[in-house]
């Protein structure tokens, strides 16, 4: 089967674009087919008629949505005279409408000598396709842009079936109904549990236990997401800093070399797994990236906006260190922004991420893999590469959020229904038998907390070591009633009622 669009332009013109997951073929077939595991089958009859780049760039505007990291690249290898011989054509029509504009846009220079563009007025990104922004009128192309930042920076997110479902499933408005259901005691007992917890992960994820200072600096990092505050070079450096126990790690602006990240244990450069964007890029890079940030979840739905915003974020790692502790409260921020998250709520993603790295290294890679086939890296010793990049800008400019966009709902999701709720139900269990306990005993307020956690965090047992500890100021047969009221605390959850299943999408 024969190439043709994106992916026939990639490789017949040597592009350094990411491959297609999906790539259109000429098949044996009566109508163009979608198919999830065979990609984008076309007839003959449909295919284009030629090897001329526009021929394929039409067709892919036509059949297979936007890529721009393909466009990018492939806009300036077309004449101009043969861009306006097209227009000339058909003047009024929607794809070479788009061709043009996106020639402009990524050659950043005019077509000239044209016909009278006619035509209502097209968006770029189809909004049955994609997680769409505000729409930004062209008059001369009589072209919407509609992309979720600018043709500086521009992620997508296509609309899959668990985008879809994400997007109607109300998350935030659920996680302001749950909490609000608790009474403001309770729902300041979950939430406290929940920043410390949420800190904890964030570093977990970067193999690392906080210090009492630096779990309390992120704490308060936290704490700032509801602040009304423009990302800015400023504004990230000190929030950078004050995440960072080490003074020479500490930023004062973006960096200014070259950054990398291993893993795997290997040594040399098949050690080294990513590769950020140079500084100079990095430097044009940042302000669109903010400018996107600043206003994309009080644009689109939240979650989205808060998946795009934090894995955009550690793409572009824009500090030697730190990255990924700021990407994730970043993604409280975008949250936080929406407005739709009451002021004080926190949603815990990182207990959900930590739980599933391997999903969210998969994420991750969705883009750093194949980011990382572009660079050429030369071990010298230790402690010191060279690197030499093999793309365009274009690759770290435009990329596919999709994959990063489905994590984020998942983790939200289960943040919500996993994590809240089993906070909420321990500390539901924990008043339940400390009731039971002071009307039989009399114990040190200190000694039955420890005592109770202990059973509840180990189905039902008091640890010997906690016994060994507490043996000599608490009576034998406390230990017996705490672990039995504990065990049948434990048996009631899990059986399952009319009014609580076992499992379900929602609280």
């Amino acid at each position: 089967m024969d190439l043709v669009g994106y992916e026939f332009l990639r490789r017949r013109l040597k592009l350094s674009a990411f491959p297609l997951a999906h790539p259109a073929r000429v098949a044996p077939v009566q109508r163009i087919m979608h198919l999830p595991n065979d990609g984008v089958q076309v007839p003959r009859t449909v295919a284009p008629e030629s090897d001329h780049p526009l021929d394929h760039v039409l067709f892919s505007l036509r059949h297979e949505g936007i890529n721009l990291q393909v466009l990018a690249e492939a806009m300036p290898h077309i004449p101009a005279e043969d861009m306006v011989q097209r227009l000339r054509a058909t003047p009024s029509g929607l794809y070479i409408r788009q061709a043009c504009y996106l020639w402009e846009s990524f050659t950043k220079r005019e077509l000239s000598d044209l016909p009278a563009v006619a035509g209502v007025y097209g968006n770029l990104f189809d909004p049955d396709l994609y997680v769409t922004g505000p729409a930004v009128r062209n008059p001369k192309w009589r072209i919407s842009f509609n992309g979720l930042g600018s043709m500086d920076y521009c992620p997508t997110v296509r609309i899959t079936d668990a985008v879809r479902q994400g997007i109607e499933s109300d998350i935030l408005g659920r996680t302001n109904a749950f909490l609000d259901s608790l009474g403001p005691v309770n729902a300041d007992r979950a939430l406290s549990w929940a920043y410390l917890s949420e800190t904890d992960s964030s570093f977990a994820i970067e193999r690392e236990t906080p210090s009492p200072r630096k779990a309390e600096a992120f704490v308060a990092l936290l704490q700032q997401a509801h602040e009304n505050v423009q990302l800015t070079e400023e504004y990230l450096s000190d929030l950078q800093s004050s995440t960072i126990s080490n003074p020479y790690d500490r930023a004062a602006c973006f960096r200014h070399e070259q950054n990398w990240l291993r893993g795997g244990g290997l040594r040399g450069a098949s050690s080294v797994t990513y590769v950020p964007p140079a500084p100079d890029l990095l430097t044009s890079l940042m302000p669109p990236f903010m400018a996107m940030a600043n206003s994309l979840s009080k644009q689109i739905d939240p979650i989205v906006a808060a998946s795009v915003e934090s894995f955009a974020f550690v793409f572009l790692h824009p500090y030697m260190d730190g990255n990924g502790r700021l990407s994730r409260f970043l993604f409280h921020h975008a949250l936080c922004q929406s407005g739709e998250l009451e002021r004080g709520l926190l949603l815990p993603v990182s207990i959900a991420m930590k739980r599933h790295e391997e999903q969210y290294l998969l994420a991750l890679q969705s883009f750093s893999k194949p980011a990382r086939k572009l660079w050429d890296v030369t071990w010298i010793d230790e402690d010191q590469f060279a690197f030499d990049f093999k793309g365009q800008p274009s690759i770290y400019r435009y990329w596919d959020a999709t994959p990063c966009v489905e994590f984020g709902f998942r983790m939200a999701e289960e943040a919500l229904n996993v994590d809240l709720r089993q906070e909420t139900e321990f500390l539901a269990s924990f008043d339940r038998i400390s009731r039971a306990v002071n009307e039989e005993f009399d114990l040190r307020s200190n000694d039955q907390h420890l005592l109770i956690a202990s059973a509840l965090q180990n189905g039902g047992a008091i640890s010997k070591n906690r016994r060994k500890q507490l043996v000599e100021r608490v009576p034998a047969e406390a230990f017996e009633f705490i672990e039995a009221r504990v065990k049948a605390e434990l048996a009631q959850q899990e059986a399952p009622s009319p009014s609580r299943p076992r499992s379900g999408p929602g609280l």
